[in-house]
This record gives C-alpha cells, sequence and structure tokens, in this order.
C-alpha cells in the first residue's frame, strides 16, 4: 500500500513540499533546460498555474541545493549542483498605492541583499543600488548572479486605474529592471514572472 500524503494546497515553496513530503509533480526536467538553453525569460502563465511555486524550484537550483531534488528528473542529469547568488524580488505581499510604496518594498529588499554582499554605493536610489548590487554579489562570490521576480506586474496592476501612478511606477520598474541588460555579463540567468 502507498503512503498516504497530502496535497500542497496553498504552498508556494519549493523546499516546503520537498520537506514535508507534499505531491510534487516533477518540473525538473524544465529547470535545466531552462539553465542551460540562453537568458533572459518571461514565464506568463494565468493566476494560479504554479509560477511562483517554479521560480521557488529554480532557487533552489541555483542555490545549489542539491538535497531537495532527490529522487527528481534533474537529479539523473545534473552533476556540478554549482552555487549561484540568487537575488530574488517577490512583489506579493504589499500593496502599492503609490511609486513611493514600490520604492520602499525594492529598499527593504536590497537592504537585505546588500547586508550579504555589501553595499557599494551612498545613493539612496533604487536603480543604482541594484546595479551596484550585482556588481558586488558577482565580486564577492566570483559567480554570475541570477535574478528572480515573482507577481513582477503587481504594482502595475494595482494601479491600471490611476494613470499618473501607474506612469510613475512603470519609469520606476523601466529603470531597475533596466539594470539587467546593462550587467548581462555578471548574470548568469534573469527570469521574470
Amino acid at each position: 500500500m502507498s503512503e498516504r500524503r497530502n496535497l500542497p494546497i496553498g504552498i508556494q515553496t519549493f523546499e516546503d513540499i520537498r520537506r514535508n513530503n507534499y505531491v510534487y509533480v516533477d518540473k525538473t526536467d524544465f529547470v535545466g533546460k531552462l539553465a542551460y538553453n540562453g537568458k533572459p525569460y518571461f514565464l506568463s502563465r494565468p493566476r494560479r498555474f504554479g509560477k511562483s511555486l517554479f521560480l521557488s524550484t529554480l532557487r533552489s537550483y541555483f542555490e545549489g541545493r542539491r538535497d531537495l531534488f532527490e529522487g527528481l528528473a534533474i537529479s539523473k542529469t545534473e552533476t556540478e549542483w554549482k552555487q549561484y547568488p540568487v537575488l530574488y524580488f517577490d512583489f506579493t505581499g504589499k500593496n502599492y498605492a503609490s511609486a513611493d510604496d514600490l520604492r520602499a518594498n525594492l529598499d527593504d529588499i536590497l537592504s537585505g541583499y546588500e547586508a550579504i554582499y555589501g553595499k557599494n554605493t551612498e545613493s539612496n536610489d533604487v536603480e543604482i543600488r541594484f546595479r551596484n548590487l550585482i556588481k558586488a554579489a558577482h565580486g564577492k562570490t566570483g559567480s554570475q548572479v541570477v535574478v528572480l521576480v515573482d507577481e513582477y506586474d503587481k504594482p502595475l496592476l494595482q494601479n491600471v486605474t490611476n494613470e499618473s501612478i501607474e506612469d510613475e511606477i512603470c519609469a520606476l520598474l523601466k529603470g531597475f529592471y533596466g539594470n539587467l541588460k546593462g550587467e548581462d555579463r555578471q548574470l548568469t540567468e534573469w527570469i521574470v514572472a
């Protein structure tokens, strides 16, 4: 008789699903294909189709968490399990009533990573800090950086009926994401979902 396993209803963290033995539909074959077949990637699927869980899976993979992938498809093909610095930006869990709300969230995320990799600018501009953070993470680890962005469009969608705020947020995100192109040589992967 097979063991009874729970469904991961509402759980979007790959590590939680694997550690607590929830049912998991193995998509790790796609992880290897994404990792070795170019960049950047924009993953667009309807809501509730597993984008956040897939990004969490990618995060674990790029962090070199081999233990979480035992018995899955990628464990049969991956040999290196190299660890990369991963910068994970998640725009859920916050209300974006203004561009300042987005700036504050970015500031909070950047501050956490700057504590790990160092802050090599005195600027408070989140665009400049992001560019310098990518350089700092690359310099400190000697590895190219992985950037993962979850719910990239939430700040825009929350303001779709307020054109002036939407325009401000769009301008902020354009400059912020522009660093991904500008710092391409220091990035091994960047994925927006």
